[in-house]
């Protein structure tokens, strides 16, 4: 058996010699995606398309090969072809019989033939013929030239004939590596994830970076989520995956900058040290998963100041689009579950966000800024091989959640200021203390280890993320509190 790979229509249109290029970088990928389960996978060139010769493979090898080319870049169909040798129509009817006749019995039917070489007749003249040939051979079975049931497809070469047994649809778009280099801001929601993909299927290697606003367990999940997409979207590559530690970016922004302003300036923030992660890895641009007017930073003002300062091409491949058509493709892709179970920390710090920032207050706002804080995340950030980003993570602790504390536990609070005063939490019997969150790793060395501790926050995310992090730390006496609102 061979398959066949049908080219991205857009390849075909394109100029000999990026063609030739495309094609040549496809068969590449295809035999470095395949090479962990199909290490002597052999591809033919034949310019309008692809061919694999798997004669040699086992069914759970051409079944594991199907699966990976049906997710690579740059392929519209894979076609499992049957090939054979012919004279006459009659000795074509005859093998298409054989193969098909099973297959419309009490179903219509239509057969479709594509002709290359000298033949003595036409293709629509072929098809007429092999009709006429399956009708005659089953009785319970009709031709529909329009709905059919089953298409019958043919592929005739001078004297050899593919019999197409199942066509299976690829994702389109370029073959992996063709258009150069991005990198993608990833915080492991719908639209980070979505964006990602949609530059691998458009042909850019797409390696990813993280911004670690929530501790370890926000990182692990993004990891898992860019181990994902890089398994089963752009595996015959190796990218980066690259951690900026940001808590104390965060910090420095809650401290210093006007709430209204701090989801402008935390974007911009990340810009400038995606500017500097990119050159360091020789990205040609940034990839972000945002749509406008989606959230308060993301409104056209907001945007444009954000871009601004970056100097890289700022690429948004969901800029127009819906949050639900997002979330479709999401689901679609295979991220679905992982982003509904991904908080969504860039919202969390800012109380009231201007909708329409000002160049004149956002630099005022920044003038207060350490930029040795930025730099210093952007030295200390980490760069991963991808094959290796679930190698770098650390085992979590498990963090105990308390709905009804004991009388002894003491509640922390860590809010931020402006969260806690608009909706101060009242406990009866337990003593409340205040440490807003991106205070709370400096701060947990004046506690009391002899004490319970239990973290708050309205919907417990945070909490428990800030728990985790400091029981891998030894902190075992903290823990969380959630009630039931």
């Amino acid at each position: 058996m061979k398959l066949i790979i049908k080219l991205f229509p857009e390849i075909i249109i394109k100029s000999r010699s990026l063609r030739k290029n495309m094609t040549a970088r496809l068969s590449n990928n295809i035999r470095n995606g395949c090479r962990d389960f199909a290490p002597t996978l052999r591809v033919r060139n034949l310019w309008d398309k692809l061919e694999i010769n798997v004669d040699d493979a086992t069914d759970e090898q051409v079944s594991l090969v199907i699966e990976r080319l049906s997710h690579t870049p740059g392929i519209d169909k894979i076609e499992e072809i049957s090939r054979h040798t012919f004279e006459t129509l009659d000795d074509l009817g005859d093998v298409v019989v054989r193969y098909n006749a099973e297959k419309i019995v009490g179903k219509s039917f239509v057969v479709r033939v594509k002709r290359s070489g000298q033949h003595p007749f036409k293709s629509f003249e072929a098809e007429q013929a092999l009709g006429g040939s399956l009708l005659r051979a089953v009785d319970d079975t009709s031709v529909d030239l329009h709905t059919p049931d089953v298409t019958v497809r043919l592929s005739i070469k001078d004297q050899n004939v593919d019999l197409i047994k199942i066509q299976h649809q690829g994702i389109g778009g370029f073959p992996l590596g063709t258009q150069g280099h991005v990198l993608s801001l990833l915080s492991g929601g719908f639209d980070s994830g979505v964006a990602s993909y949609m530059t691998m299927k458009r042909g850019y290697c797409t390696h990813f970076c993280f911004f670690n606003l929530g501790g370890a367990t926000h990182e692990i999940g993004v990891k898992q989520v860019a181990d994902f997409l890089w398994r089963k979207y752009s595996y015959s590559h190796r990218v980066k995956f690259i951690t900026v530690p940001f808590e104390d970016v965060v910090e420095e922004i809650l401290v210093k900058v006007h709430h209204s302003q701090m989801g402008v300036v935390l974007k911009r923030m990340m810009m400038r040290a995606a500017d500097k992660v990119a050159s360091r890895i020789g990205s040609g641009a940034l990839v972000t998963g945002e749509s406008l007017a989606q959230v308060s930073s993301q409104t056209l003002p907001n945007l444009s100041l954000i871009d601004e300062i970056a100097e890289h091409l700022v690429i948004r491949p969901l800029i127009v689009m819906d949050k639900l058509d997002i979330i479709k493709i999401a689901a679609q892709i295979g991220t679905e579950d992982f982003a509904k179970h991904m908080p969504e920390y860039c919202g969390v710090i800012s109380n009231r966000p201007t909708s329409h920032a000002k160049r004149e207050r956002i630099e005022s706002e920044e003038a207060n800024f350490d930029d040795d804080v930025l730099q210093t995340a952007v030295d200390n950030a980490e760069v991963v091989k991808i094959d290796e980003v679930l190698d770098s993570v650390k085992t979590l602790h498990e963090v105990e959640i308390v709905k009804i504390p004991a009388v002894e536990d003491i509640i922390i609070d860590i809010r931020h200021p402006d969260e806690e005063t608009r909706k101060p939490l009242h406990l009866t019997n337990n003593e409340i203390i205040k440490i807003p969150f991106f205070t709370l790793q400096r701060a947990v060395k004046n506690l009391d280890s002899s004490k319970r501790y239990l973290l708050y926050c309205d919907k417990g995310v945070i909490s428990q993320l800030q728990a985790a992090q400091l029981a891998e730390n030894g902190h075992d006496n903290i823990l969380v509190y959630k009630n039931k609102h």
